[in-house]
């Protein structure tokens, strides 16, 4: 089996190739860049499978970086490294695009099973439960397989990242109804804690979004529980 390839950005020369060797040792295909300019380079050149990004960077820095590998990659996935520890630069993090954020200085095992978690959940990305893939959304039209949603009126088309297209169909399956938190966050981030709550905030807010053109359709927040996707007739 081909070795999965890792981007690692990182402007701390020592830790860098410490993190490199580490990472080869467990049999991944490591990339490294000192700074985020560098790394934005070399990942237009290569095909990766996870980003390891530190915050802190001369000339740009991990927020900056991780909005750009987002506008050329939608879909893999990132970790951030920092020291920072603040409530608001870790939803800035998840903001910018974060799977997960690690504080320095961290294990290397908990960073390893990290990288496993992710890379496990990026192989199952469709949601067993429902074989139905086409559904009706107010105006709009939804299929989960190629992750477009489209606005029946204007023809217009959004294409999903899969986490959002996850939840998405998760929500439809719920119609009307109670998506209880808990479940949303083992099913697509297979994992409930803070950090994956606050991502996946973070992804119910961008839903919102793509659907406020239709008033009929409203996703409400039920404290402490979950969320319920309806739609007024």
């Amino acid at each position: 089996m081909k070795n999965k390839k890792i981007l690692v950005v990182e402007d701390d020369p020592n830790f860098g190739s410490i993190l490199r060797d580490y990472l080869s040792l467990n049999s991944y295909s490591v990339i490294l860049a000192k700074n985020g300019v560098e790394g934005y380079e070399k990942f237009k050149k290569n095909d990766f499978d996870l980003c390891i990004l530190d915050v802190m960077m001369p000339f740009k820095d991990g927020f900056t970086l991780a909005k750009e590998i987002r506008e050329k990659n939608n879909n893999i996935p990132i970790i951030f490294l920092t020291a920072k520890t603040l409530k608001e630069d870790v939803l800035k993090g998840f903001k910018a695009g974060a799977d997960d954020y690690l504080s320095k200085p961290f294990d290397s095992d908990v960073l390893l099973a990290k990288i496993k978690a992710i890379l496990n959940r990026q192989s199952s990305v469709e949601i067993p439960e429902s074989e139905d893939y086409k559904f009706k959304i107010g105006i709009f039209s939804f299929n989960s397989k190629l992750r477009i949603l489209t606005n029946q009126l204007n023809k217009d088309l959004i294409k999903l990242s899969p986490k959002e297209s996850q939840l998405l169909k998760l929500m439809v399956l719920h119609l009307n109804d109670l998506m209880p938190r808990q479940v949303a966050l083992n099913k697509i981030w297979r994992d409930d804690n803070y950090f994956t709550s606050r991502s996946m905030d973070v992804y119910i807010a961008k839903l919102r979004k793509y659907l406020k053109i239709d008033s009929n359709i409203e996703i409400i927040n039920i404290h402490g529980e979950g969320f319920r996707l309806i739609i007024k007739n």
